[in-house]
């Protein structure tokens, strides 16, 4: 199993209006590519005492690189514009991949 991983920055007049983005548009666009299995976003606990704004994990499982790999290059450009397009320098990303053992 492949795990996406973004994690995000959201600053804080932005936060409430990213996440309901999130959960009702963003998500539920990744989803409907067919390439995930189950999604799911979670809220850091641990932040850094010079860190402003939250930090949020948004975890896709992947069943193959295949369907990560065809995600990438078919569907993630233009999602990741839409937030760009939403919410261009309110927020930090990075992206990891991680496999389940």
């Amino acid at each position: 199993m492949i795990l996406y991983n973004v994690t995000i920055n959201v600053d804080e007049p932005y936060i409430a209006e990213w996440l309901q983005w999130m959960k009702s548009k963003h998500i539920p666009d990744v989803m409907n590519t067919g390439m995930f299995s189950h999604s799911r976003i979670l809220k850091l606990l641990n932040k850094q005492e010079d860190e402003l704004g939250e930090t949020f994990a948004v975890q896709y499982e992947c069943e193959s690189m295949e369907k990560y790999e065809h995600y990438q290059q078919h569907f993630a450009p233009a999602l990741q514009a839409d937030t760009q397009k939403m919410f261009g320098g309110h927020f930090a990303a990075f992206r990891t991949l991680l496999e389940t053992i």
